[in-house]
C-alpha cells in the first residue's frame, strides 16, 4: 500500500529538485521498501504542495513537447500548407505571415470563426489567408466542399469566395436543390459547377487536403496554422493577433 506513493513522490522530487541519483526499488529488501514508503508518505503529507508543483511542471513540459512536435509537422509540410497551388488565397497575397484554415461548412465553430478571421485581417493588413476544405462531418459536408471546389475550378477565385461565404451563412444540409438555388442566386454557372462536382480534379483536391490533415494530426475543425504555429480549435481575433506578433518576433 505504501509503495504506491513512491512513484509520484519520486516524480515530484525529480521535477522540483532536478537530477537525483537513480533509485532501484527492486534492489531493496522488503523491510527497506516498507521504510522507504513510510518516509515518502510522511514527506508528502507534510508537503502536499509538491505534488501540485510537479503536476504543473509536468503539464508545462508536455505542452512544450507538443508545441515542438507541431512546429516540426508544420515545417515538414510547409509547401503543401502554404503553396499547394489549388487552395483559395485571400487577405494580403503578399503578406509576411500566412494563416491557413482547415474548415467544414457544417462546423459551428467554423462559422463562429468567420468574423474573428475578418477582424484579424482588418486589424493586420499583412496576413495572407489560405482556406482548405476539410469535410469531416458527414456526407452533407462532402457535398458542400465538392460544390465549393467545383465553383472555383469553373468560375475562379471570385466564384469560390461567393460560394464559400454563402455556404457558411446557410448552415443547413446541402442538397442538389439547395445548392442549385444558392448558385442561381449568385449568378454562377450552375450546370457547369454540378458537372464538375464529381470530377477527378475535385476528388483529388479534397483527398490531398485530407492527406495533409492526417500528416498534421488534425482531427477537428476549425484548425489553423498561423505562421509556424499549429492552432487546434476556435480562437478569437485578439488571441490570433498576439500569436501573429510572437511569430514575427521569432522570425
Amino acid at each position: 500500500m505504501m509503495l504506491r506513493f513512491a512513484a509520484p513522490a519520486l516524480t515530484a522530487l525529480t521535477l522540483i529538485s532536478g537530477p537525483v541519483q537513480a533509485l532501484d526499488l527492486s534492489a531493496m529488501s522488503a523491510d527497506e521498501r516498507d521504510a522507504f514508503g513510510v518516509q515518502v508518505r510522511e514527506y508528502l503529507l507534510e508537503n502536499p504542495q509538491v505534488i501540485l508543483e510537479a503536476i504543473n511542471l509536468l503539464e508545462q513540459q508536455q505542452a512544450a513537447a507538443e508545441s515542438q512536435a507541431d512546429l516540426q509537422l508544420v515545417q515538414n509540410n510547409a509547401d503543401e500548407l502554404f503553396n499547394d497551388g489549388y487552395s483559395w488565397v485571400g487577405g494580403n497575397p503578399e503578406g509576411d505571415i500566412t494563416l491557413v484554415e482547415f474548415m467544414d461548412y457544417r462546423c459551428g465553430y467554423c462559422r463562429r470563426a468567420v468574423p474573428e478571421v475578418a477582424k484579424l485581417l482588418q486589424a493586420d493588413g499583412n496576413i495572407r489567408l489560405v482556406i482548405k476544405e476539410l469535410p469531416i462531418l458527414g456526407e452533407a459536408s462532402v457535398i458542400s466542399s465538392r460544390f465549393a471546389v467545383a465553383a472555383k475550378q469553373v468560375g475562379g477565385d471570385e466564384a469560390y469566395k461567393q460560394v464559400h461565404d454563402a455556404l457558411l451563412e446557410f448552415g443547413g444540409d446541402a442538397t442538389e436543390v439547395t445548392l442549385r438555388r444558392l448558385s442561381d442566386g449568385l449568378g454562377l454557372e450552375t450546370d457547369a459547377i454540378f458537372e464538375a462536382m464529381n470530377s477527378d480534379a475535385v476528388t483529388e483536391e479534397i483527398a490531398r487536403t485530407r492527406e495533409l490533415a492526417q500528416k498534421l494530426n488534425i482531427s477537428g475543425t476549425p484548425t489553423f496554422v498561423l505562421g509556424t504555429e499549429l492552432l487546434r480549435g476556435f480562437l478569437p481575433a485578439d488571441q490570433m493577433q498576439q500569436i501573429a506578433a510572437q511569430v514575427r518576433d521569432q522570425s
